[in-house]
């Protein structure tokens, strides 16, 4: 009988994504999510799966790992975090609990039933604003939002739970991700904004977009993720795994994607930018990532990160242009 899966956060963007592969796969799955940002419209199809099972449960909350039976899970996947990064600047508060403390409860999961494997959702942000090309071993780690700070902080806790409880970790640095699901990003902020003034009387005048667009970063389609992730599943060895995943390209400016959005949701609308070389603060307005060691194990995107936008935003516009039911 295949393996059982376990997956926090499973209700999210990329969450949902996993849930319906490992269903697709004949998996036993068992979702966890306190609907902070996921939504069960995500979960649709699962839900209607006898081989899912919903734990509507705050893995923030120090009491919900006793409550939580995950009894015949061979992995669990990471995902359950803080999405919000203004917001976990605004307050650290929102990092530390709904980021590291699910780490810290979900490595409790992991010793009380024995599991073998966790996948943890990381990202580039742990880095900081480096100015080199990253890589697996750049540092120093200087992250400069709450967000990057308890992801690293997770990083550092899963590594030490694995020398003490003996199972294996793998760690996935994400870039930018985008696809259809999306709970947040710029994708989902800007063409939001369009949605709702295509609904209002009037409409808008503009497109504000915060920065002055010279932004450039690399992003990834949800689809490549997923593909990426169980790639390295499939090959990585060793107790601890840490890969950085992301296409083969120097990336896209905040210009071409808002180019790329208002030719299909919104031709002829001007974009007004707000200026500066961040967006706000914490954000890092450019990286750039080698993704030499996944291309070693084998693995290279399938899309480019203009590929990966385009793709993107017509999913991004389908959905939100959807009536709310």
């Amino acid at each position: 009988m295949p393996e059982s899966i376990a997956i926090t956060g499973a209700a999210g963007f990329i969450g949902s994504h996993l849930v319906d592969y490992f269903l697709a796969q004949g998996r036993m799955v068992t979702g966890l999510d306190n609907f902070s940002r996921g939504t069960r419209s995500n979960l649709a199809s699962a839900l209607q799966n006898s081989r899912f099972r919903l734990l509507e449960v705050d893995l923030a909350d120090p009491l919900a790992p006793a409550a939580c039976d995950l009894d015949g899970v061979a992995e669990l996947w990471h995902l359950a975090a803080n999405s919000d990064i203004p917001a976990g600047t605004a307050d650290a508060a929102i990092d530390r609990k709904d980021t590291f403390l699910t780490t810290c409860h979900t490595l409790e999961l992991v010793k009380r039933f024995g599991i073998k494997r966790l996948c943890f959702a990381s990202t580039s942000a742990v880095y900081g604003d480096l100015p080199q090309t990253l890589d697996e071993d750049s540092g120093p780690l200087w992250p400069i939002s709450n967000y990057g700070a308890m992801k690293l902080a997770s990083e550092g806790a899963i590594s030490a739970a694995v020398e003490s409880a003996g199972f294996q970790a793998l760690i996935f640095r994400f870039p930018n991700v985008v696809g259809g699901r999306a709970t947040h990003g710029i994708l989902y902020d800007l063409i939001g904004r369009i949605v709702i003034g295509q609904k209002a009387r009037g409409g808008i005048a503009d497109l504000e977009v915060l920065g002055d667009g010279s932004q450039r970063k690399p992003y990834l389609h949800v689809s490549d993720l997923l593909a990426a992730m169980l790639h390295i599943s499939a090959h990585a060895s060793g107790p601890r795994n840490c890969y950085l995943i992301g296409p083969q390209d120097d990336g896209i400016t905040v210009r071409e994607i808002v180019a790329a959005i208002l030719a299909e949701c919104a031709p002829g609308l001007p974009a007004r930018y707000t200026g500066g070389a961040r967006g706000w603060v914490g954000d890092v307005p450019r990286f750039q990532y080698s993704v030499a060691k996944l291309a070693a194990l084998g693995w290279t995107a399938s899309m480019s990160s203009s590929q990966a936008i385009e793709r993107a935003v017509r999913e991004v516009y389908a959905e939100l242009k959807q009536p709310c039911s």
